[in-house]
């Protein structure tokens, strides 16, 4: 069974940080993209950021300077530092996992029901 566990969400001040991780299981996590992606409350689904399979990375110009993504192959795990947190990254943040050959098309659509996705972990930040 495909499984993406996200953890490490909660609440947090303004200008603190947080570290999620996604665990993954049930499939062959060294073989995909891995993407972090969030949806602030009303809003639709935004990509934050990526690793290729080539190892390139990326960021929304939102987080970009605060947020670190990262991958443990070996222990199938994918990170999220995020530092100087602000209100407006108040979302539920998903990890997925895209097929070798679709970052493109994935990051241009955000389709739920392509890749693999996890269940969410909420992220609130607030004084």
């Amino acid at each position: 069974e495909v499984q993406l566990v996200e953890s490490g969400g909660g609440l947090v001040q303004p200008g603190g940080s947080l570290r999620l991780s996604c665990a993954a299981s049930g499939f062959t996590f060294s073989t995909y993209n891995v993407v972090w992606v969030r949806q602030a409350p009303g809003k639709g689904l935004e990509w934050v950021s990526y690793i290729a399979l080539g190892g390139a990375t990326n960021y929304a110009n939102s987080v970009k300077g605060r947020f670190t993504i990262s991958r443990d192959n070996a222990q199938n795990t994918l990170y999220l530092q995020m530092n100087s947190l602000k209100a407006e990254d108040t979302a539920m943040y998903y990890c997925a996992a895209v097929p070798a050959g679709q970052l493109s098309r994935f990051l241009s659509s955000l389709k739920t029901d392509f890749g693999y996705w996890g269940q969410g972990t909420q992220v609130t930040v607030s004084s």
